[in-house]
């Protein structure tokens, strides 16, 4: 279930929601009730600690 960042373009509240396989559901703004809403791009983390220079391992990419 993959949770999913908007912000509403009426309001400029940014949210997010959870997302259950197979809905295909309107989605509107927890703040005003708009559907006017943009679905953002976002990253996705890898975790771990360190900075983030070398977070990932670069030693062994040289």
């Amino acid at each position: 279930m993959p949770l999913y960042g908007y912000v509403c373009d009426d309001c400029g509240k940014v949210f997010e929601v959870l997302v259950f396989a197979g809905t295909d559901r309107d989605i509107s703004c927890p703040d005003c009730g708009s559907g006017d809403v943009t679905k953002l791009v976002s990253s996705f983390s890898t975790g771990g600690s360190g900075s983030s220079s070398d977070s990932c391992g670069s030693k062994y990419f040289s």
